[in-house]
């Protein structure tokens, strides 16, 4: 993925997480869990972006194999 379409895509979700917590009334403890979602998914997105989330591609939740990155389940 180019350099510009990972700055628009950062742009673009600060954008509407601004919007989101400027215009939608809401609690503040909703707002910082939001808040918190939104950033976690955002690093998680970037370590995947730039190869660094490949370690953890297998991880084993009882007997089920979840590729995340992969996109696809697995029954072991």
């Amino acid at each position: 993925m180019p350099l510009l379409q990972v700055v628009m895509v950062l742009i673009v979700v600060g954008v509407l997480l601004w919007l989101v917590n400027r215009f939608i009334p809401m609690q503040g403890t909703i707002k910082s869990i939001l808040n918190a979602v939104v950033v976690i998914a955002v690093v998680l997105w970037l370590l995947n972006v730039f190869g660094l989330f490949h370690s953890l591609a297998g991880i084993h939740i009882g007997d089920r194999r979840f590729e995340f990155l992969r996109g696809r389940t697995q029954s072991l």
